[in-house]
């Protein structure tokens, strides 16, 4: 019997990527998104019956609870939840950031991971076998924040805290958490790095990419692993790129 992945923002990028390397190591896989157009080409690039497609706004809680009751009903248990979704603002000094772009970050990349993280642990503590992975995308600007970032810096590394919270009370209940924090892969987000991104001393500098697949062979293998074993944090960024080192 296949196991069920649910991936949210799925629809592309780092979420589709890792619904594919899912597919390939067994999952049956719902890809979740905005975009019901997106969604529905997305799952046609898999074998037929391994992927199903759901609207989701994940910052609506009733969307959630919508998505998740869904999922109990159709397949009757979720064993991995991919935290994927995610947004962005235009880089600005915080002085001139308006309390809008602050919350709409916050409400997708946060909340919305906190509603998932919510539902699919109440699942996964009611199912049978209990238990279940949860694996939140984090960045990493959970480690490091880039210049003029502040609303999506907060936002992943209070996705790190969510993730030790999830990991420490989900424990008795065999439920696994852990984080994937990814540095420049070639998506939308990713591929600006191409084009240059401003540094810690003010310069604009080119930054290497890596290919979007890596991140979700990663994931892959995250999910993969048995649930008496945890990858907390995991960091996937290209060699050369400028996180490690001085500003």
């Amino acid at each position: 019997m296949s196991k069920i992945a649910l991936i949210t923002g799925g629809g592309s990028g780092i979420g589709l990527s890792a619904a594919k390397a899912l597919e390939a190591i067994g999952f049956k896989v719902i890809l979740t998104g905005r975009n019901k157009e997106k969604l529905a080409h997305a799952v046609t690039l898999f074998a037929p019956g391994q992927a199903v497609a759901r609207q989701l706004d994940v910052t609506s809680p009733q969307s959630v609870a919508a998505l998740f009751q869904d999922i109990q009903e159709t397949f009757g248990r979720l064993d991995v939840l991919f935290n994927n979704a995610g947004n962005n603002v235009k880089d600005v000094p915080i002085d001139e950031l308006p309390v809008e772009d602050w919350l709409s970050v916050i409400n997708t990349n946060l909340t919305g991971a906190f509603l998932c993280t919510q539902a699919a642990v109440k699942l996964m503590k009611q199912q049978s076998p209990q238990g279940g992975r949860i694996i939140n995308n984090g960045s990493i600007s959970a480690q490091s924040p880039r210049p003029n970032s502040a609303p999506y810096t907060a936002s992943k590394h209070a996705i790190t805290g969510l993730t030790k919270s999830t990991a420490l009370d989900g424990r008795a209940f065999n439920i696994a958490c852990g984080q994937i924090d990814v540095g420049n892969a070639a998506t939308d987000m990713g591929n600006k790095a191409l084009a240059g991104r401003m540094q810690a001393d003010g310069h604009i500098a080119e930054e290497p990419v890596i290919p979007v697949e890596r991140v979700g062979e990663a994931v892959a293998f995250m999910a993969g692993l048995p649930l008496d074993t945890n990858v907390l944090t995991m960091t996937v960024m290209a060699s050369a790129m400028p996180l490690v080192g001085r500003g």
